[in-house]
């Protein structure tokens, strides 16, 4: 046997066969790399939840802005009642711990400034601490520490006339009761030209001469733009 045999019968007898491919071996730096690419997601994704939070609080603003910028319906009110009477007599007027009914009417007031409705308060003539319930058609003041014989429950302009006598008040009594200024050229804090109307005519006289009589209807218009008499019906009771 040649030398060239006796080595190949050698190699087979030791188990010694063509190479076989091994197990494959990390790349080095591989896994680096997959941390890297991993961190880079979610960076990327937190920038996104950002950016989009951003977004949705530029879209809310914008919403706020157009409503805020839409003009409202609701009419604002004229003044407020902390600055009125407080119990001292007003024109002669008293105010007294129970209301009076030897002479129980009611009138109703209408404000317009510039053609826009406003709000009367509810609590003209109540001298504080009040008691207000809510009721279907809104605020009532049912109770006070005293009332004057002009005075108003609630904010629909209605003025009760509750007098311990008959007698003929004024629209200025009872503005003097509010303590708010009444004049051709003012209507509470509101100046301009005020034009009045009763009982659905013109009233070309001073507005504080106005008298308070059974379901008078007043209407006064401050400003440049008068919608014309409006209607009011009393409810039934009144």
């Amino acid at each position: 046997m040649s030398k060239k045999s006796r080595r190949k019968a050698a190699a087979r007898k030791g188990g010694v066969g063509p190479s076989q491919p091994g197990p494959q071996r990390a790349t080095p730096g591989q896994p680096e790399r997959g941390k890297a690419s991993r961190r880079a997601r979610t960076k990327r994704n937190r920038r996104l939840g950002v950016l989009g939070g951003l977004a949705a609080l530029v879209v809310i603003a914008g919403a706020a802005l157009v409503v805020n910028l839409l003009p409202s319906n609701t009419p604002a009110l004229l003044a407020g009642t902390d600055g009125q009477a407080q119990g001292q007599p007003v024109d002669g007027i008293s105010c007294d711990t129970s209301e009076q009914v030897v002479y129980h009417i009611h009138a109703h007031l209408a404000v317009y400034t510039n053609g826009r409705p406003r709000i009367v308060p509810e609590g003209i003539g109540i001298v504080p601490p009040t008691q207000l319930v809510q009721t279907s058609a809104g605020p009532f003041v049912s109770a006070g520490k005293c009332f004057y014989w002009l005075h108003s429950h609630t904010a629909d302009g209605i003025i009760h006339v509750e007098s311990p006598s008959q007698r003929v008040y004024t629209l200025g009594n009872y503005f003097d009761i509010w303590n708010q200024p009444l004049s051709t050229t003012q209507l509470g804090p509101t100046h301009g030209q005020v034009t009045a109307f009763v009982d659905g005519q013109p009233f070309t006289g001073d507005p504080r001469s106005i008298p308070l009589n059974t379901h008078t209807l007043i209407q006064l218009d401050v400003g440049s733009a008068s919608p014309g008499p409006q209607p009011f019906t009393f409810s039934a009771g009144l």
